[in-house]
């Protein structure tokens, strides 16, 4: 594996753990998961691109990264619903207005670990 795609795994998966960790703290932080779970589907699936010799844009948009890769991975467009959804609100989350629940965080968490398997899988990592 090139060493910038270890590197972006390995971002994906810390923030990944922070998602994760973040509806069980006392008291739980909802916002952060679902912010946490956006930026690591965010990196794996640039990890996946990275590894591809795909260049990107400077980007946080989860469907534009997805389109890019749908061409390595045709299979993976069952995935933008889920991603459309976690954009949104990973990024509403961070301004007054919107506040996640644990539905919400359950949700972004489930979404980032699929990617999370999706891309481990696909680099020959074990998910």
């Amino acid at each position: 594996m090139r060493e910038v795609a270890r590197e972006w795994i390995d971002k994906a998966e810390a923030d990944f753990i922070t998602a994760e960790r973040e509806p069980r703290a006392v008291p739980p932080n909802y916002d952060a998961a679902a912010f946490m779970a956006q930026q690591a589907a965010e990196k794996f699936l640039k990890a996946r691109l990275v590894e591809a010799q795909v260049k990107f844009p400077k980007t946080h948009d989860l469907a534009v990264l997805l389109d890019l890769i749908l061409p390595l991975e045709p299979t993976w467009s069952h995935l933008r619903p889920a991603l459309d959804a976690l954009a949104s609100l990973g990024i509403e989350v961070r301004y007054p207005g919107t506040t996640a629940d644990e539905d919400d965080a359950a949700e972004a968490v489930q979404t980032a670990s699929a990617v999370r398997t999706l891309v481990r899988t696909a680099l020959g990592l074990m998910p």
